[in-house]
């Protein structure tokens, strides 16, 4: 990392920032589990997590999920109520777990997450979230970091703006543009291969894996320049 040629850091958030990759595995799982055991399909596995929800918006990832499964549904309308029979309905089903557990358990940053923030502070580089979960507000508030991100390209925004999902570049595009930092300055940090795959196809000036269990071999595979368990073996380069 050669932070001389670095302007802005861009950060997924679910599995970078906050644990709450964990959160959204629970509740793709029970989600998954039901509706498959229930038709009498393959059973969901993690696999099926990382290779075709991870990352994507998620409406994206259960229409994935289901077309890897040989199932087909209707999309329905965003406003389908959790029990519907549509890919819209499944979607809103996840969520309304996701938001459950959340309730219930609240999230904690990373640590060394916390630590490379800080670090970035004091440098004076400029941050942005982007992620695909239209929660991401509500889950940078659980975590008490809302304030550090005043450029914030989320689900919702993505939405509103018409702006396609990862894999595809155009959210951390938006995000290197707000905060006013040439992509090429600009790092993206992300755990999932849609993810990272975005951050390679916008040409940034770098693109951070963060394994958090998707594989280092898998994020250099779908195009990583550098791999990290965890964001704090960045802060002592960051300070230096």
């Amino acid at each position: 990392m050669h932070w001389d040629d670095i302007d802005a850091c861009l950060f997924d958030l679910d599995g970078v920032i906050t644990p709450t990759a964990e959160v959204h595995m629970r509740a793709w799982d029970t989600m998954f589990s039901e509706f498959l055991a229930a038709r009498g399909a393959a059973a969901y596995t993690s696999a099926d997590y990382f290779d075709h929800v991870d990352g994507r918006p998620r409406y994206e990832g259960v229409a994935t999920l289901l077309e890897a499964k040989g199932i087909e549904l209707p999309q329905g309308e965003p406003s389908d109520p959790p029990e519907a029979e549509t890919i819209s309905g499944l979607g809103n089903r996840k969520d309304k777990l996701f938001n459950e557990i959340l309730a219930e358990e609240g999230i904690q940053p990373y640590p060394g997450s916390v630590r490379l923030l800080d670090a970035l502070a004091e440098r004076g580089t400029e941050v942005a979230i982007v992620s695909s979960s239209k929660n991401a507000r509500a889950v940078l508030e659980a975590a008490g970091l809302l304030d550090r991100f005043e450029v914030i390209i989320d689900g919702q925004v993505a939405a509103a703006e018409g702006l396609p999902g990862k894999p595809q570049p155009d959210t951390f595009l938006a995000a290197a543009e707000r905060v006013g930092v040439p992509k090429e300055r600009a790092v993206v940090f992300e755990d999932a291969l849609s993810g990272v795959r975005a951050g390679a196809a916008g040409d940034f000036g770098l693109v951070v894996g963060v394994d958090r269990g998707t594989g280092a071999d898998r994020l250099r595979e779908a195009g990583a320049d550098v791999v990290v368990g965890d964001l704090d073996e960045l802060v002592d380069s960051v300070r230096s």
